[in-house]
């Protein structure tokens, strides 16, 4: 049995198990569940406990794949796109500012989150603007041929 078989079926066992304790809780009801610990114990931890195994088994199966993809392709353009990725998060710390600012549930949100949050905006509107970019200047090359 090849491995993508394997990989199938136990896909599909996983989603009817997660099938099955979803109906569990379906048919439990909201307010059983809100108001017993007990049955929030027996009807979301099995829940969550496969969404964990799911999680890691993704997470490993991708770490896998991408570090045997590193050293079967070009690494020098691997280290050229991290360390551009890295330049361009280094420019949005730099650009950010941040300040102690209080939320709307009363807690504080401290300089240095919110100078990270700041940094996280950056550097998507950077990586959007760059896709932007490459799209228009791709179409326009295509218009040229």
């Amino acid at each position: 049995m090849t491995l993508h078989k394997v990989l199938k079926y136990l896909a599909l066992v996983i989603g009817v198990i997660g099938l099955i304790l979803l109906g569990r809780i379906i048919a439990t009801g909201d307010d059983a569940i809100k108001a017993s610990a007990d049955l929030q114990g027996s009807h979301l931890d099995p829940f969550m406990w496969i969404a964990y195994i799911v999680l890691a088994a993704v997470v490993v199966l991708v770490a896998i794949f991408v570090i045997v993809g590193l050293f079967r392709g070009n690494i020098k353009n691997t280290i050229i796109a991290v360390g551009s990725f890295a330049v361009i998060i280094i420019i949005a710390y730099v650009l950010s500012d941040g300040e102690a600012t209080q939320l709307k549930d009363g807690t504080m949100l401290s300089a240095s989150a919110d100078h990270w949050v700041g940094a996280g905006l950056i550097t998507f509107y950077i990586l959007a603007a760059v896709a932007i970019a490459a799209m228009v200047f791709s179409g326009i090359k295509k218009l040229a041929k």
